[in-house]
Parts: structure tokens; sequence; C-alpha cells
């Protein structure tokens, strides 16, 4: 099978390719570098199943000519990290609305399957825990671009839905809750990474508010799992999947779990929210998915508990410091 993945050389699109050249498919990857990084696919060069093309998706000739050589598109490619959402909205709704369209236009001309990765940030406000893909979203007012980034995912969620149901154009949605892992970084504010390399360094562990917030934190390698196996199924198609953890912590007590195994002498510090990021700025307090549908169709259960998954990224850490 020939396969492409939008943004692949980025954290989860690398991951993907990885598993997938494993698998002995096609590989074909195209990537803007602005959040991935070429150093993510050095080591898959040399595959002569693994083709790679620098470029944005914006570039509708380039893709076009990709998504016609292909079976299936991944289309991960999106703006990421609350940070650059926060600094960056016109370009997060951009990038998630304006590349969504165009993958979605050019596989409907030969009707070829596409995988699109939103987000559990569209749950938004909601209060009803765990969140099923049923369910309501909440979303917070647009004066703050926080939430211009749900607001997007939700857009590219109708739009892919609705060229299933008008068009016929076989598509899956999938809402990806917190995917961590190695090869991850901190850059754009992903949590586990960044309290990592702080412990690592002595640096202050810096927590965000008053660190109550909860999250689930899954590994990547069983995010691309589920990725894979829910492509390959036709009962898929037109529905909504929500991929990750249900094991819940407070990001405080993340904090403390990997200055426990890093054994950091590091100091944690709480760092008000209007100081992180922006005046007024709203959070999830908790984001815990309902795996029951994914669960029902190909069996995906996490293989790997928290502290398997905060090792992980901590190896990797490790790794970098010794090359």
């Amino acid at each position: 099978m020939k396969v492409l993945i939008t943004g692949g050389t980025g954290f989860i699109g690398s991951h993907l390719s990885e598993y997938l050249l494993e698998q002995d498919h096609q590989v074909f990857v195209i990537d803007d570098l602005s959040t991935g990084k070429i150093e993510n696919i050095l080591h898959l060069k040399a595959n002569p199943n693994f083709h790679y093309t620098i470029d944005t998706i914006m570039n509708v000739p380039v893709t076009a000519e990709l998504v016609d050589r292909c079976d299936v598109v991944f289309h991960l490619a999106a703006a990421v990290g609350v940070k650059l959402i926060v600094e960056s909205p016109v370009r997060t709704i951009e990038t998630n609305i304006k590349g969504t369209e165009i993958i979605l236009e050019l596989a409907n001309k030969k009707k070829k399957k596409v995988v699109i990765t939103s987000t559990s940030e569209v749950y938004g406000k909601g209060k009803n825990i765990p969140f099923s893909e049923n369910e309501d979203l909440v979303m917070g007012p647009t004066h703050l671009g926080r939430w211009s980034y749900a607001c997007s995912k939700a857009i590219d969620e109708f739009l892919s839905l609705a060229y299933w149901h008008e068009k016929r154009l076989p598509v899956i949605v999938v809402r990806l809750f917190n995917t961590v892992g190695p090869r991850q970084v901190g850059r754009y504010g992903m949590v586990l990474p960044t309290f990592v390399k702080q412990a690592l360094s002595g640096k202050s562990i810096t927590v965000f508010g008053d660190g109550s917030q909860s999250r689930c934190f899954a590994h990547v390698s069983d995010v691309v799992w589920a990725l894979t196996r829910l492509s390959e199924k036709e009962e898929a198609l037109g529905k909504v999947f929500n991929i990750g953890s249900n094991e819940e912590i407070t990001i405080l007590e993340l904090a403390k779990k990997v200055k426990s195994i890093t054994a950091s002498k590091s100091e944690i510090v709480f760092v008000p929210y209007d100081e992180a990021y922006e005046e007024g700025f709203e959070d999830m307090p908790r984001r815990v998915p309902d795996l029951s549908r994914i669960q029902s169709l190909i069996g995906h259960q996490p293989s790997k508990d928290l502290e398997q998954i905060v090792q992980s990224v901590i190896d990797y850490q490790v790794s970098l410091v010794r090359t």
C-alpha cells in the first residue's frame, strides 16, 4: 500500500512513517519543517520505500501529485502546541482550515481514503467526563485566541464529515488526546518533555496555574497502532474516534513524578496562566477520553502505563545529551 503522511517529519508523523515502513508499505511524506524536524526522519532516508518532500501542503500542484500516487492519506499537518496557538492565531486558523480543505478536495477527485487528525481540544469546556465522541462541544469566547485551535479543528471535522455524507469520500476522523514519547519537544508548550528537560538540567519545573488540571497521556506507539488499524476498517468510515489513554493525572502530580524518577533537585514553581500565555487564558480542567468506541472496533488498549511513558521520554532526553 502507498501512504501519504502530511506533517510527516513531526513527532507523530515520523513515528507513523517508521511503523508503516516496518509493515512494508511505501511511505510518502510532505512537511514544510515549520514545526517538524528533518532529524526525525534521517534514519528512514535509506529505506527505498520512503520518500519525502519538503514543501507546504498549500502548494497544490505538489500535494496533488502526492495524493494521486497514494492509496491512503494521513493528514497530520497542523499548527500544534498551546504556545504557538496563542502567539500565532492567524497561522493556526489558516494552516488547519485551508490545509484540510486542500487535502479533502484533492483526495475526493480519486476517492482516496483520508484519516483526519483532530484533537481533544474540540471538547473545550465540556463537563461530562469522560468525553464521548457524541458530546456537545463547548468553546470559549472568540476574543481568546486559545480557542481558535479548537474551533478550526472542529471546522475540519465538519468539512471532513460533509465530504463523506455528500460526496462519499472515505473519511475517518480521530481526536487525539495528549500523545507523548521520544522525539517530542517542549518548544510549543508540550508539558511532559518540558518537565523532563527542566528536571534533567536542574532548572525549576514550571507548572502553569495551580497544577490541578488533569490529563491522560498516551504513548505515541499506541497512537500510531490505533491510527493504522482504524484506517483498515471500513466500519470506521464517516465516524469520529477518540484515541488516547484513560490513566488520569494532575499536572502537579506529573511534575512530582518526573522529579522523582529523574532524582532531580529541581524546585517546582507555579506560573500564572496570564504570565505563561495571555491575559484571561482559559484551560481545560480535565481531559479524559471515553475509549469505548475505538475499543469495540479495533480492541485498542494502551500498552504502556504512565511510569513507562515518562521513562521513555526521560531516556530520549538523556540520549540527546549524550550525543
